[in-house]
């Protein structure tokens, strides 16, 4: 009886060397990777929210018709991240990405700085637990949370677009990053929502 699990005797390997795959084969795969970030995200528990702290009778914080972003909107967001055309036609730097992305989604805001988004701008609402499409960002830096239970962000990276660990070295070392949350109903009277991905 022949098992064929077994390699036959006289059989030798060879360790032969791979070559490094070309610029255009390494942005082939970042779809690729962000698809199956996606399902990933789609399908994972995120962590917990802790409640949200009762406010006072009488004292409002927020505006009781201001909406921010669920969790379908938020896998919008990162759907249009996925789309080629918002990549190409985006400038060379973090910010401008994340501009394009949301208004491909369909979430218009005006353009703002890395540095203005950490400060806080119009349009967005700051907070503690990141789920996917919110927009996570250090002073210089900023992205879009993918699948927050493992600690994915998208942006514009070294190599150009692309995915990575915000728990990582590098990014502790930036600093603490801050969370962002779209508000749906905002008025933005210099946006206008591009709904279409071309």
């Amino acid at each position: 009886m022949h098992n064929c699990n077994f390699p036959r005797s006289g059989f030798r390997s060879k360790l032969s060397v791979v070559p490094a795959p070309s610029k255009p084969a390494v942005f082939a795969v970042v779809p690729a990777v962000l698809c199956s970030l996606l399902v990933c995200a789609m399908s994972a528990q995120q962590a917990p929210q802790a409640p949200a702290p009762r406010p006072k009778p009488g004292k409002s914080h927020t505006k009781k018709s201001d909406r921010t972003f669920t969790q379908d909107d938020g896998m919008s967001v990162i759907s249009a991240a996925l789309d080629d055309k918002v990549r190409r036609d985006s400038a060379h730097d973090c910010s401008h990405l994340i501009h394009t992305i949301y208004e491909r989604a369909g979430f218009p805001y005006a353009y703002a700085s890395s540095d203005d988004l950490y400060d806080g701008v119009d349009g967005f609402r700051r907070v503690s637990y990141p789920q996917p499409g919110d927009i996570i960002v250090w002073h210089g830096h900023a992205g879009i949370v993918v699948q927050p239970s493992r600690h994915v962000f998208f942006s514009f990276l070294t190599a150009g677009p692309g995915t990575d660990d915000y728990h990582s070295r590098y990014w502790i070392a930036r600093g603490e990053p801050r969370f962002y949350r779209y508000i749906k109903n905002h008025p933005c009277p210099s946006c206008t929502a591009v709904t279409t991905l071309r």
